[in-house]
């Protein structure tokens, strides 16, 4: 059957040998890294819901029910604002914990999806804050017959830990306020990041006075024992698995620049080696937070997948000129240090559960898959690639997949042209008369038994999802990971 968009295919052998951009041994049979236990993603949510559970308990324990429904309007309000204050504090912790990228909870969940738990549980979080904030002043100026602003200032200057509560909280609505979408747009993404460091200072500075004054602790060995074992948790996980697991992976595999290499406009491909890497616990498709250590700017960390299977020698990455963090990889000088978080994600060949593969990429999007293509085995058309740029020019690693396909029989189907703007759709515009998941029907007769991995920008991505849906491919058969930061 005629494919519906332009595709091209390898028609010949390649005028050179098959082989992979970086030397060594493959280690796509390596050892897979430890497996998060099913019961984990469970486990981990009803302990966030269960928290709660336990807050809410704590303050019917201290008669917050009997002070809210007593009639007199200020223990009515301050009881609410115990009540708020305590969950916000709550879910401050457990927002904490989402993002302390703990190994089991990542492996269970993946960034992606922890990234927008961690963003719900934020705001929500905040809101409470603010009420808590806004019902306790309130509680406190009907119960002393005093105006809001005499008694905010009150608190502000006379009550234990209240003026650390204040700076605390300026500098949780500034990371709110940059969180949100429209804002976060209009900031580089290593501006957002420097400015999102200060939550753990916001939430550091405004906990203390729930030590101090909150009636929870001041009364109940329990609630106290209770709050000291989260803070311990939060505090804990921080240390361990934001700062010193990164640490050791580090000091043991000291990674360095080997070369940088153009691979298109705009886009160049970093080789790195280092030490024992054959004890790299990373798979293709999975992505590392980098710091180069090149001079200044060094600090800001930026999540960048391997765009080929990692090797006993090196790993690569590939990265386009999207903003300051990626320009200057292109300036990067052989032998420069460089530090790394991670592996993290989940869009490895452990997602497996079809009989064949379908890879959809769009753009730079094409790097993870690219690093899959490596992994993924079997017979001559078990493996497909899509692989959608806006122009034919815009297609980094052609060479080389080429070979690959020649090699090992691999389907590759390269849709050039400007995205469809009629519709939420995959499709470039010159097929934009014809149905998404036709489309993919077409390409890959198949592809309802198969595997589906995506990869591209967030709203494309969703509309390949949905193509493969309608096509019949089972939804945990649909893999992608989301970077909107």
């Amino acid at each position: 059957m005629k494919a519906p968009v332009t595709a091209v295919r390898p028609a010949g052998p390649p005028t050179s040998p098959p082989g992979r951009p970086v030397r060594g041994r493959s280690l796509a049979q390596r050892p897979a890294p430890p497996t998060a236990a099913a019961w984990w993603r469970d486990a981990a949510g009803s302990a966030a819901v269960g928290s709660v559970v336990v807050v809410v308990a704590l303050w019917l324990a201290h008669h917050g029910l009997q002070d809210l429904l007593s009639g007199a309007p200020g223990s009515a309000l301050t009881s609410l604002g115990r009540l708020t204050g305590l969950v916000a504090a709550d879910l401050l912790l457990v927002q904490v914990l989402l993002m302390a990228r703990i190994p089991w909870v990542e492996r269970s969940y993946g960034q992606d999806v922890l990234a927008r738990r961690h963003r719900l549980v934020g705001f929500t979080s905040f809101m409470l804050m603010v009420a808590h904030i806004a019902l306790i002043t309130a509680g406190y100026a009907a119960a002393d017959r005093s105006g809001l602003a005499a008694e905010a200032w009150d608190f502000v200057a006379n009550y234990p830990g209240m003026l650390l509560a204040t700076a605390g909280t300026g500098m949780l609505v500034m990371v709110v306020v940059t969180s949100v979408r429209a804002a976060r747009r209009r900031l580089r993404y290593e501006s957002w990041h420097l400015l999102h460091v200060y939550a753990y200072l916001g939430v550091g500075l405004a906990l203390p006075h729930q030590v101090w004054t909150g009636t929870e602790f001041t009364a109940s060995p329990l609630a106290r024992a209770y709050w000291w074992t989260l803070y311990a948790a939060a505090l804990g996980a921080v240390l361990a698995f934001r700062i010193g697991l990164p640490v050791a992976v580090n000091l043991r595999h000291r990674l360095r620049v080997r070369k940088v290499v153009p691979e298109g406009p705009g886009v160049v491909s970093v080789y790195l080696a280092g030490r024992a890497l054959d004890r790299l616990p990373v798979r293709a498709g999975q992505f590392f937070v980098f710091r180069f250590l090149d001079g200044p700017g060094w600090s800001r960390g930026n999540p960048y997948s391997l765009s080929a299977a990692p090797t006993r020698d090196g790993l690569r990455i590939t990265v386009k000129d999207l903003g300051e963090g990626s320009r200057r990889l292109a300036r990067l000088r052989a032998g420069t240090r460089v530090l790394v978080e991670g592996p993290y994600g989940r869009l490895t060949g452990d997602a497996r559960r079809g009989r064949g593969v379908t890879l959809v990429a769009s753009g730079i999007g094409i790097t993870p898959l690219r690093a899959l293509i490596d992994e993924f085995g079997g017979p001559p058309g078990d493996v497909t690639l899509i692989y959608r740029a806006g122009a034919p020019e815009d297609f980094i690693f052609r060479d080389e997949i080429d070979r690959l396909a020649a090699a090992r029989g691999i389907r590759v189907f390269y849709v050039a042209g400007r995205r469809a703007t009629s519709r939420p759709s995959w499709l470039p515009e010159t097929a934009a008369h014809l149905s998404d998941a036709v489309a993919l029907e077409e390409l890959v007769p198949r592809i309802a038994a198969q595997d589906v991995f995506v990869c591209g920008p967030d709203p494309w991505m969703e509309a390949v999802r949905r193509a493969a849906l309608e096509a019949g491919v089972p939804a945990d058969q649909v893999h992608l990971e989301r970077f909107d930061w």
